[in-house]
């Protein structure tokens, strides 16, 4: 979809208010160019000498006309205040729905807080949509609106009607794709920019070293100048559409005044006449020196939608491929040559994977680094899609199950989790009302997570910032797996769950995890050797293959 179409689509859904704005600007429009009409019959009472009431209503008819105009100014100004919050929240609640429930695979080669920075375009959109809106209607309508009144004086000035609408479609046709793929140039190194900001302040201690911190200049320095580069070929696009409405301005300019004094002259216009057709040649000249002005605001809007466009073009999880409601009391999982590879690799990560898995089992899969553990727990707890194979659940497909409904019954932690910024509580409960206080502590407390709590003033209302800077690897990894039992869900999908721990405390925690009074299913990738010893079963990985899958008795 090309960003003008996707820019129409946008005004498509508030079409209402768009129509309001135009209709407000077709009324003003009409009124500011019935003024010089007025000023040409003042100055015609003017010239014949007489000071009549006719003179005094003309003048009261031309104040409230501008008085006219600025209440329908502000009328307009009161919907796009309306339409850029509108804008805000539609915008918010998509980025909001959407990130989750993206497709991994749409994922891959792209960092997600990357993609997030795009709805700071959001701001742009609002803005410029409102200025657009707001100038470009009137512009447009005034250059209409005078190039009929002018033509009413005299016949030469549709002359001068098609040559502005012939120089602005000149403008618009020769440099539009330029501009655009300018502005898109430029955006895109303005986030590559912004990105590796955001990566200094993430390592700010380690470019506190002398060295590091000017690597992490002359990094900045070379991103500017691509941004530079091509800021400046924007301007010069922009630079080169303005230089051409002056050149053309002037041309005008001088050919209407001598057309205009050579009709006085010959007596076919007025004086009033010629005084209120210079003002409309000024107001048609001051409008498209709008539009010229407005096109830079354009080219920011489309390149804005573009950017937020690739974010929701991405697409989404299917979760609700069957209407069946699953009662989950015992969950099966079953593979038959199931298969995987990344989208842009010809290399098989995982290779004919084979297993069942019977509710409450407890399973260890180990293996060097790359051998695809990781990767088969990920399918497994449905955040990977398989590129080919057999997926069961329960006897059926995966493709047929609910995954809203299979996720859950699913506790996890996966390496990329981290607390987000709220209170601890919220970070455990997401705000579930439906948890019982009860539940709330059992969790806390086998995690071992309770003494904590009680040192902090504020307790579970103590907020933690950002990935829960200012805990303690150990304190964020109970808090992670606090969060995955307090459902206590049928499944638990863990990656190296406790390894930033003490050994004594990780292996009371596993001890407690691992307890026969729970029947979930247990599937842990970890280097800490004692997950063996509590868990029945044992799957080594090599190479993306399963090598071993042993039962303990």
């Amino acid at each position: 979809m090309t960003p003008l179409k996707r820019f129409f689509n946008l005004l498509k859904l508030d079409r209402r208010d768009v129509s309001q704005i135009f209709f407000y600007a077709i009324f003003a429009g009409l009124i500011s160019l019935s003024l010089p009409l007025g000023i040409q019959a003042i100055t015609n009472l003017i010239q014949s000498g007489r000071v009549s009431a006719s003179w005094v209503a003309l003048i009261i008819l031309v104040v409230f006309g501008v008085i006219l105009v600025g209440i329908l100014s502000l009328m307009q100004l009161r919907i796009t205040e309306n339409l850029q919050q509108k804008i805000f929240v539609r915008s918010s609640f998509d980025f909001a729905a959407r990130l989750p429930k993206i497709k991994i695979n749409q994922l891959y080669n792209s960092y997600p807080p990357e993609l997030a920075n795009r709805f700071f375009d959001t701001l742009t959109i609002q803005k410029g949509t409102s200025k657009l809106l707001i100038d470009f209607s009137a512009a447009i309508l005034q250059i209409v609106f005078g190039i009929i009144l002018l033509s009413l004086y005299h016949p030469y000035f549709i002359v001068f009607g098609i040559l502005l609408f012939g120089f602005l479609y000149f403008i618009f046709k020769f440099s539009y794709q330029a501009g655009l793929e300018t502005s898109l140039k430029e955006s895109k190194f303005k986030y590559k920019v912004a990105s590796w900001l955001q990566e200094i302040a993430r390592n700010n201690y380690s470019f506190k070293n002398e060295l590091n911190y000017d690597y992490s200049l002359q990094k900045n320095n070379n991103l500017v100048a691509d941004y530079l580069n091509y800021r400046e070929k924007h301007f010069n696009v922009i630079k080169s559409q303005f230089s051409q409405l002056i050149v053309f301005k002037v041309i005008i300019t001088a050919s209407l005044l001598l057309i205009g004094g050579f009709l006085v002259l010959s007596q076919e216009m007025n004086i009033g006449q010629f005084v209120a057709a210079e003002i409309i040649i000024l107001l048609v000249i001051n409008s498209s020196e709008k539009i010229i002005f407005g096109l830079e605001t354009f080219y920011d809007v489309l390149t804005s939608i573009e950017k937020i466009g690739q974010v929701t073009d991405l697409e989404l999880e299917d979760e609700n491929v069957s209407d069946i409601d699953y009662c989950y009391t015992n969950i099966s999982i079953e593979t038959e040559n199931l298969c995987f590879k990344f989208p842009d690799s010809d290399t098989e990560i995982l290779k004919s994977i084979s297993l069942k898995i019977e509710q409450g089992e407890k399973i260890v899969i180990e293996g060097e680094n790359g051998s695809g553990k990781t990767t088969l727990i990920r399918i497994l707890s449905g955040l990977l899609q398989k590129t080919s194979g057999s997926f069961f659940i329960n006897d059926d497909t995966f493709k047929k199950i609910n995954l809203k409904q299979y996720r859950s019954q699913i506790g996890s932690i996966i390496h990329s989790e981290s607390p987000f910024e709220g209170t601890l509580l919220e970070n455990i409960t997401f705000n579930d009302k439906t948890i019982k206080s009860e539940d709330l502590k059992w969790a806390i407390d086998g995690v071992q997570l309770t003494s904590f709590v009680k040192s902090l003033p504020k307790g579970l209302d103590t907020r933690i910032f950002p990935e829960g800077r200012q805990l303690s690897s150990s304190n964020a990894q109970k808090l992670l797996l606090a969060r995955s039992i307090i459902h206590k869900p049928k499944i638990l999908f863990y990656e190296d769950p406790t390894d930033m721990m003490d050994e004594k405390v990780a292996n009371e925690i596993i001890d407690f995890i691992t307890s026969d009074k729970f029947n979930w299913t247990i599937i842990v990738s970890s280097k800490n050797p004692y997950w063996r010893t509590k868990c029945n079963r044992r799957i080594i990985m090599q190479n993306g293959a399963i090598q071993l899958d042993s039962k303990n008795n």
